[in-house]
């Protein structure tokens, strides 16, 4: 596997001890993200059609050994494939540009896709359902229906994110200056309007609409099919695996000073041992190349062993079959785990073993029955000799 924050994976398959190595709002922003990149298209000169998956990728020095080109990412709107320095501005100037249209759906995504702190994300999302449930369950109870901006739970949680103000005032809340009791100056409140609390279901609506959102762009897997070789162990990787935004280096830097105070405090051995599983984390995506025959694809580093058993599962041609997944050193890596790459040390990348589950195997051939060939034959058809 490959990895920082996300990550690839490739593996061998064998037959036996194979080696292996994963009438809506959203309608009219589909239909203005596809407009605005087919007139990108137009004006580069490019004659594809938008969501034809086709990214221009500059070469990096060196870049003819790389295990993968690059970083990816799918617009689910779209289907349109983008570079890692493509992403933020194309979906930012899509999004930006419905909240004309659809400010609720608009301000949720921005919420959801601006914001990069995964963890923050989810702490302000939930205070937000936390002020909106309690409205839904007290709606003859003033208090609920105003939100101090001040208040310090407010400043901390909700308005560092971005969209937060947006989605307040697109569920309608209205900023309102009122006077408080023992001070001379008013301060500013969000309070909700009449017509919004004569309509609870709306309220309660958007919350579930808020809580089930997800980022719009997706990292892609690019897998890909690679014939058996000895490069299968060599990889090189582009810097997109390395690189760092902004955010990510602030969010480092958190992690870092909260280490710094951790050390002040006296800690059990097995509080030090969660803590440094906690910290295999520093890169930004991650690979995992399984060894046969070769599937790769690329994942975050923090996302779970399931999302690589799932990507190794869409993949077999009996995707029914129960198999297993091996780190260096035959280490079994449990699909049932709640652990991260990170947390298995299989970034930056990493080289699994893919094998069936051999009692299972056993009785399939005890009924005179051979299993198929393993990979989809669309993968096979597409399959690349590593050089």
């Amino acid at each position: 596997m490959r990895g920082t924050d996300g990550g690839r994976c490739a593996g061998r398959l064998e037959q036996k001890q194979s080696r292996a190595w994963g009438p809506t709002s959203q309608d009219s922003i589909r239909n203005q993200v596809r407009k605005e990149l087919q007139a990108e298209a137009t004006v580069s000169g490019s004659p594809e059609a938008p969501g034809t998956n086709v990214v221009s990728e500059p070469r990096e020095e060196g870049s003819a050994h790389l295990a993968v080109p690059g970083v990816y990412f799918t617009c689910p709107l779209t289907g349109a494939t983008l570079r890692k320095d493509q992403r933020d501005a194309r979906i930012k100037e899509a999004i930006l540009s419905h909240f004309s249209t659809d400010p609720v759906a608009a301000s949720i995504m921005k919420i959801h896709t601006f914001n990069k702190d995964r963890d923050r994300v989810k702490l302000g999302v939930d205070t937000i359902a936390k002020y909106l449930d309690n409205i839904h369950l007290h709606p003859e109870e003033e208090k609920y229906r105003k939100i101090k901006l001040q208040n310090k739970v407010f400043q901390e949680r909700i308005n560092c994110l971005e969209g937060t103000h947006e989605f307040f005032e697109a569920i309608g809340f209205q900023k309102v200056l009122l006077p408080i009791q023992d001070q001379e100056d008013p301060e500013e409140f969000y309070v909700l309007s009449e017509t919004t609390l004569a309509q609870p279901q709306s309220l309660e609506r958007h919350k579930e609409q808020l809580l089930a959102a997800e980022p719009v762009l997706k990292l892609d897997p690019a897998a890909r099919v690679f014939q058996p070789s000895p490069l299968a162990s060599q990889f090189e990787l582009p810097g997109d695996f390395f690189n760092l935004t902004a955010e990510e280096i602030k969010r480092e830097q958190r992690l870092r000073s909260d280490a710094v105070e951790r050390l002040s405090v006296l800690r059990t051995k097995a509080m030090r041992e969660k803590e440094e599983q906690r910290g295999l984390q520093g890169h930004t995506y991650s690979c995992a190349l399984p060894a046969g025959c070769l599937l790769q694809g690329t994942f975050y580093a923090r996302e779970r062993l399931g999302a690589v058993y799932g990507f190794v599962r869409e993949a077999l041609h009996s995707d029914w079959l129960p198999f297993e997944l091996l780190a260096s050193g035959g280490q079994k890596l449990s699909e049932d785990e709640n652990l991260a790459l990170n947390e298995c040390g299989l970034v930056p990348s990493a080289l699994l073993t893919f094998s069936w589950d051999m009692a299972v195997l056993e009785d399939i051939k005890a009924a005179g029955v051979e299993p198929d060939a393993i990979l989809k034959p669309e993968l096979l058809s597409a399959i690349e000799k590593l050089s």
